[in-house]
């Protein structure tokens, strides 16, 4: 999911740094340049960083989120791992009969 945001994000600096001209849209706003997008983004990071001071609770259970989420990822993988050490090691076996699937019936 972080990879898609990211991405996106790129994706849309690349966009505006884009020369097309489109023209003002319908509410008479102009296109923003490179310069402007790469400035907006750049205060809207700082923003985001700034989010903390403001609001610590959010910064706070944030951080719970996310530990909480490790935690079930690292037990996920443990559980994952046991079951592959524990899963019985056969050689595959060919079977002795030929196999038929499907509807068509083998040539005799």
């Amino acid at each position: 999911m972080g990879f898609l945001i990211r991405f996106a994000f790129w994706f849309s600096l690349v966009l505006l740094a884009l020369p097309f001209d489109v023209g003002p849209d319908g509410e008479g706003r102009e296109n923003v340049n490179p310069i402007q997008a790469l400035l907006a983004a750049k205060d809207a990071v700082g923003d985001i960083a700034g989010m903390c001071e403001r609001q610590p609770d959010v910064c706070e259970t944030g951080a719970s989120a996310l530990h909480t989420v490790t935690e079930r990822a690292k037990l996920a993988a443990r559980m994952a791992v046991s079951m592959i050490e524990d899963a019985p090691s056969q050689p595959a076996t060919t079977p002795k009969e030929p196999v038929t699937t499907g509807s068509i019936r083998p040539a005799n």
